[in-house]
């Protein structure tokens, strides 16, 4: 295989030989056809003749009509662009796990570590911006509010746009977009300039979760959609790095935080010019670097096929076809979706007119899942309900309650008493590095707490939450830098693990048909509050420096409070 791709080829079926295989003579994983007939049981489905339901040829048409019949009617929507997709489903969960989706994982975990890393690289670049453009230590929060406005706006429109016009393209552009202003706010003239490129840069890497995610969750069998979870592992890769690369250029790079900026100091006083402060951005030219070379990675070095779905949806069926044939050739498989199949569960494209899905259609279809009709099965019953509301409330709790401490740490680490000396920068960014490697195993033992007999995920979500609220309230206690040292890893290490349980808990809760509103409402809430967090950081930080630190331990416990009220404990159960 050539190592540069042609990331826009076009597939036939005849480029993937080999690889088709009859219906009538194919494997079919027999989990797929069992679940179906299990709800049908349940539902008292008979045949034609009022007989009880027999056990169907899982190799015929019949049989798959059956079974899409049974999906259709959970989805709510009943087309022929539906009907082919859950066709499409099968032939994916009939192939299995193999290269193709395990380069994929690693390729989306790019779009995760870069999310993470960013706002590390802001919170880091905070105390340099006061020291060279004299903001003051409260103002200049509001650069993270800048970055949290191109984040939220790059997460709605990237959203719609994978929609219109691919998942190939978002995938692509959303990590270009980020690496290219990634660089450019290294040439930030000014703070109004650097807070616009970071906007700008927000806008790119804002798109990274839910364009990866959906991709990643579209080339998925069935049976290994929980792997969609571990994408959080890349997360803490993200502030590792981060830190990693500011402890080496902030430490020697950087002004003394004794200096004031030149704009503040009358003329020939020693003050912090941008020549002895070039440490932020070398951090940040090398960090839009990174992202960067992770988009040349996705671009050039590894061949995506454009979501099947998508092609579907703008009536590209043979391409859909291809693409699937394509995952087959890729993973050393064989598949019996054909056009043939297609057409004989949801109808010849030339006499269906409901195949092909107008650009109104997609983003209508995008935008309904927060209609009121999707949003209500989800309060369905008193326990549905409860357990919404508590979730939804976890997520706009600790969305806030995050950036409160993590987006303004080294600012923390910096100032740690109001009319202090202030902590030299080797001493804060090696914290800051120390801190972020000792949370990495976080995630990792997380994945494993939550399947342990009595525990769960109510129980160790809970616990991590509740011992992450305490730490915050003792950082604050002591200006030692080696005792904030101390609370700050403790707080990184089980801060991981409630956000690495919250990520695979939250979907797990919402019944099928509606766990994208579901899981989608809780991101909205997250990003919302997140957007909020630095105004109250700049407001409550300019009356008690320890304020906004008080303000996220108190809502990561709110956060607790609602956790032991959980009804739902989903560990060894399968998913509503």
């Amino acid at each position: 295989m050539p190592i540069f791709m042609n990331p826009f080829q076009k597939h036939d079926v005849s480029d993937f030989p080999d690889v088709y295989v009859p219906l009538a003579h194919a494997e079919r994983r027999a989990s797929s056809f069992q679940e179906t007939k299990i709800d049908m049981k349940e539902s008292k489905i008979d045949d034609s003749d009022g007989s009880p339901s027999r056990d169907y040829n899982t190799q015929t048409i019949e049989s798959m009509k059956a079974e899409i019949d049974m999906d259709i009617a959970a989805s709510g929507h009943d087309t022929a662009y539906d009907k082919k997709s859950k066709v499409i489903n099968k032939a994916i969960m009939d192939i299995g796990m193999g290269w193709y989706q395990w380069e994929l994982f690693v390729l989306c975990g790019f779009g995760w570590l870069a999310d993470n890393l960013v706002l590390q690289v802001v919170a880091l670049t905070l105390p340099s911006l006061t020291s060279e453009f004299g903001v003051s230590e409260t103002q200049v929060r509001y650069t993270t509010c800048s970055l949290f406005l191109g984040l939220c706006l790059g997460a709605s429109f990237w959203g719609v746009a994978s929609d219109v016009i691919g998942r190939r393209l978002a995938f692509n552009m959303t990590l270009f977009i980020a690496g290219i202003f990634g660089m450019a706010v290294a040439g930030g003239p000014n703070w109004i300039g650097t807070c616009g490129l970071y906007a700008s840069l927000g806008i790119g890497v804002g798109g990274n979760l839910p364009v990866d995610g959906a991709l990643f969750l579209e080339f998925l069998p069935t049976a290994s959609q929980g792997l969609l979870t571990l994408l959080s592992v890349w997360w803490p890769l993200g502030q590792l790095i981060g830190s990693l690369v500011a402890w080496g250029f902030l430490t020697k790079y950087a002004c003394d935080a004794s200096l004031s900026a030149c704009s503040l100091v009358a003329s020939g006083e020693p003050c912090c010019t941008r020549d002895m402060n070039m440490g932020w951005r070398y951090l940040n030219v090398t960090c839009g670097a990174i992202i960067f070379a992770m988009f040349v990675a996705r671009f050039f070095f590894f061949h995506l096929f454009e979501s099947p779905k998508y092609l579907l949806s703008r009536g590209r069926q043979a391409e859909a076809v291809a693409t699937v044939h394509g995952i087959a050739y890729k993973n050393k498989k064989k598949t019996w979706l054909s056009e043939e199949v297609l057409n004989a569960v949801g109808g010849d494209p030339e006499v269906t007119s409901d195949l092909e899905l107008s650009t109104t259609q997609i983003i209508s279809r995008f935008f309904g899942k927060f209609s009121k009709d999707r949003i209500g099965p989800l309060f369905a019953t008193k326990r549905l309900g409860i357990m919404t509301s508590l979730i939804w409330f976890c997520w706009l709790t600790i969305g806030m309650g995050y950036p409160l401490f993590n987006a303004f740490l080294p600012q923390y680490l910096q100032n740690s008493s109001k009319g202090g000396t202030p902590t030299p920068n080797n001493i804060v960014y090696r914290n800051y590095a120390i801190t972020s490697i000792v949370g990495v195993p976080g995630s990792i033992i997380a994945a494993y707490t939550v399947d342990v007999k009595y525990i769960g995920r109510k129980y160790t979500i809970a616990i991590a939450t509740l011992i992450t609220g305490i730490l915050l309230f003792l950082f604050t206690i002591s200006s030692d830098p080696n005792f904030q040292l101390t609370f700050t890893s403790l707080e990184a290490f089980f801060q991981n693990i409630m956000y690495g349980v919250l990520y695979a808990y939250t979907p797990e809760v919402f019944p099928a048909p509606n766990r994208g509103t579901g899981t989608g409402i809780a991101s909205c809430l997250n990003r919302i509050s997140g957007l909020c967090a630095p105004i109250v950081a700049v407001h409550a930080g300019s009356v008690n420096p320890k304020a906004p630190i008080y303000a996220s331990g108190g809502l990561i416990l709110a956060a607790f409070v609602a956790m032991c009220c959980f009804p739902i404990e989903t560990r060894g159960k399968q998913s509503l």
